[in-house]
Parts: structure tokens; C-alpha cells; sequence
């Protein structure tokens, strides 16, 4: 018999006794701390950004020099910090110039921690799609020379999100923070060096992972 998942695990009670909004604070510090994507100073984008944790620690990281912006079609109800700002929208749907506005201009790092709405049945291939789409994006949203983290859940899809990604990014990883919770098939993509110049000329990114699959994947 399978045993019940154990939600408030010593991360979840963490986060409570450190003042953040959930667990995921901690994937965020486990990405940074291993590939340093946010400085002091920085623009940084969170899509996806409700409850609102990896704005909290993006705030710590940009100092009051930089700022966060956070989006999503949920309401963030929580205070975050002086240096952060959230819309309530579809990123994919919401013009540049709006986010520009909230965080200074063009961002250093773009943060997705969203997910779809899984169902258990096709959750990777999903999930696949949505990191297409984030790609597709990027070009009006992320500075040259930027950095990138995203959720993914693993599955037959990733190796062409990774192979995407290094078409437009010197530097891509794939990184699965301790933090996570380890029954989760989650994992990050994470990548410095945005080539913004590149991702223009390759255009969009067709929304079917299995249209454009990396060589010898067939």
C-alpha cells in the first residue's frame, strides 16, 4: 500500500518559520546559489509568480538597487517587498511595454515556476508546451546576455525543450533542487547567456514539442 505524502515536510515547516509564502522559496535559493542568475541591481520577471515566494527571495537578491516583477492569472494577496510589483494577467496574452513599466525596463532573469493544471495523464507533454512558450516569449521580454530558470516536468518532451533551449542560451543545465519533494517529477532548466539576436532570427517556437525534435531523437 502506498504510503500518504507527507506535506508538511521540514521545508514546508521552514518556510513558516522563515516568513515565506511556501516551500518553493527554497528552490529558488538552491538555483541561485549554484548558478548565481540574479545580482544585485537586477530586473528579474517571475511568471507565474503567485503565492508569491520566489518574488520574496527574488526581492532579497535584487536589493533595493533592482526590482521583481511577478504575473499571474491568480491575485497575489500577500505584501512581498517595497522592490516588487505583480499583475494580475496571462503573460502570454499581456504587452511587454506593461511589464517594462512595473520593473524598470528590460529584465536580467526571467523566472517560471508555473505548472499546467494536471489531470495525471500527459502532465510532462503539458508542461513541455508551456517551457515552449515561455522560449517564444523571451525575445521581448529578456535582455542579451540573460539568464533563465524554468519548471519542467520531466518526461519524453524534455530533451527537445533542452535542445530549444540551447539554441538561444550559451549555458543550459538541468537541475533538480533538494528542496523538491522527491515522489515530484519536476526539474529546472536553467540558462545564462541568452543570445537575443538568434531567438529573433529562429522565430517562434512552434507550441508542438514533437515538430522540431533534437538530432538522434527520433
Amino acid at each position: 500500500m502506498a504510503q500518504p505524502r507527507k506535506i508538511q515536510d521540514r521545508f514546508f515547516k521552514m518556510a513558516k518559520a522563515d516568513g515565506y509564502l511556501a516551500r518553493s522559496a527554497y528552490k529558488l535559493q538552491e538555483i541561485h546559489a549554484k548558478f548565481r542568475i540574479i545580482n544585485r541591481g537586477d530586473h528579474v520577471l517571475d511568471l507565474g509568480c503567485a503565492p508569491g515566494s520566489w518574488l520574496q527571495v527574488a526581492s532579497e537578491f535584487v536589493g533595493e538597487e533592482g526590482s521583481a516583477v511577478g504575473i499571474d492569472v491568480l491575485d497575489v494577496r500577500h505584501h512581498v517587498a517595497p522592490n516588487v510589483r505583480t499583475m494580475k494577467g496571462d503573460v502570454f496574452a499581456v504587452t511587454p511595454a506593461d511589464l517594462f513599466e512595473l520593473g524598470g525596463g528590460i529584465f536580467d532573469t526571467v523566472l517560471s515556476d508555473m505548472a499546467p493544471n494536471t489531470t495525471g495523464h500527459g502532465d510532462d507533454f503539458l508542461s513541455a508546451r508551456l517551457c515552449l512558450r515561455v522560449l517564444e516569449v523571451l525575445p521581448t521580454l529578456l535582455k542579451p546576455g540573460g539568464c533563465l530558470a524554468m519548471k519542467i516536468f520531466e518526461g519524453e518532451d524534455t530533451p527537445n525543450v533542452m535542445y530549444r533551449a540551447r539554441k538561444v542560451f550559451r549555458q543550459v543545465n538541468a537541475f533538480k533542487p533538494r528542496s523538491s519533494r522527491d515522489v515530484s517529477r519536476e526539474t529546472f532548466i536553467v540558462a545564462k547567456g541568452f543570445r537575443a539576436s538568434e531567438a529573433r532570427e529562429t522565430g517562434p517556437t512552434p507550441t508542438g514539442a514533437a515538430s522540431d525534435t533534437p538530432p538522434g531523437s527520433a
